[in-house]
């Protein structure tokens, strides 16, 4: 996972709040059940020690859903402020959290919410028909989902049964308007595929927009195309069928990607292209040989030490003693995931089973040098 949407968080001054949160807004009585989760999780923070700033800005941000927010349109929310009161991270959560949080402490505390964020694969939802199509970019790590329309000509729409050879030259004529506002859409597509680099591309909609359309996929893109029968542009068309084909494959390829690095963390480490444990991938994160981070879900109460910067890290005193540094003692999984934004590396976050030797931090290397265990 591309974790640089996270850097706003690190920019800021801490302490900083930390809150996963049901903002589910489905039913009749929501706005109060709202109201009460929102006074919960607020209260926390005040009892914690968070000043009036920072919790106005979570109560404000939470209860956007009872000031004319669209209804059932988020389950959780995860939310970091930082202590002047800004908010410098809102993410949609995959689900309702199975625990609801909320934590006024020095560091972020983020390994929560990477568990739980929605899917941030990179993915494109074409909904068509025979005019045109919407179009929604969306799991990109540094952007909102992005939602746009493509309209064509609506003129001799239809297949006019007129009879004889006005009939078929009517049935021509529509297939050809059908054929070219099916190439806007493909157009449009195109460009997103060769700018964005989406992982899959989902068709859904009219069965005759979807054959046109998937036969006008350029080779760009062409390989990325899952289609689906249900779904459709018409006003008051359910979507629900088109979200859950979307969060089915959106979840098939975050389990291929955990299943990937696993893999290479097992299979490469005895090349030196990974490490494992946390003595080895704090110094590939030191020296910035880092890739991906590979966290274990279920991180224990273990500590690092952590100097001038989020790369100044050690496990020992004695690691701070070879920097020269004086080291402040953090939560381990804060200290690394901070290293890894820092770094620039991906963050994958893998139940702890799938870890060898039951440790809980990996790392998949961009490059090994003699002090590289295993490349010795």
């Amino acid at each position: 996972m591309d974790v640089s949407f996270l850097e706003p968080v690190f920019a800021a001054a801490g302490p900083y709040a930390t809150v996963c949160a049901d903002v589910t807004h489905t039913t009749e009585n929501a706005d109060a059940e709202l109201d009460l989760r929102v006074r919960a999780l607020t209260e926390q923070l005040t009892e914690q020690g968070a000043p009036e700033a920072v919790v106005e800005a979570v109560r404000a941000r939470l209860t956007e859903g009872n000031e004319g927010g669209e209804a059932g349109t988020l389950k959780g929310r995860a939310l970091v402020v930082a202590a002047d009161g800004s908010v410098v991270l809102d993410q949609v959560l995959a689900d309702t959290p199975a625990r609801e949080t909320a934590r006024w402490a020095p560091q972020p505390e983020l390994l929560p919410v990477l568990r739980q964020l929605a899917g941030r694969v990179p993915h494109v939802v074409v909904v068509a028909d025979r005019v045109g199509a919407d179009i929604t970019v969306a799991g990109l790590a540094d952007q909102p989902d992005e939602e746009r329309q493509v309209e064509g000509d609506t003129f001799h729409m239809r297949k006019l049964g007129v009879g004889g050879w006005s009939q078929r030259r009517y049935m021509e004529t529509a297939e050809n308007q059908w054929i070219d506002n099916a190439d806007k859409v493909a157009e449009e597509i195109d460009s997103l595929v060769r700018r964005l680099q989406p992982r899959f591309v989902l068709l859904a909609g009219d069965v005759r927009a979807r054959q046109i359309l998937s036969d006008r996929a350029s080779g760009v893109w062409s390989d990325l195309v899952v289609t689906m029968d249900e779904g459709g542009r018409a006003a008051g068309a359910d979507r629900e069928p088109v979200e859950r084909r979307t969060a089915e494959l959106l979840a098939e390829h975050e389990a291929r990607d955990i299943a990937t690095a696993v893999e290479q963390v097992q299979g490469a480490g005895a090349h030196g292209l990974a490490v494992t444990g946390p003595p080895a991938v704090v110094e590939a994160l030191r020296k910035g040989q880092v890739e991906t981070l590979v966290l274990s879900d279920e991180q224990d109460d273990a500590t690092l030490l952590v100097g001038n910067g989020p790369l100044e890290l050690g496990v020992k005193q004695q690691d701070m003693d070879a920097l020269g540094v004086h080291g402040e003692v953090v939560p381990a999984g804060a200290a690394l995931v901070a290293a890894a934004v820092a770094s620039a590396a991906g963050v994958l976050v893998v139940p702890k089973a799938a870890l060898p030797g039951d440790e809980p931090v990996a790392a998949i290397l961009r490059y090994t040098d003699a002090s590289t265990p295993s490349a010795q």
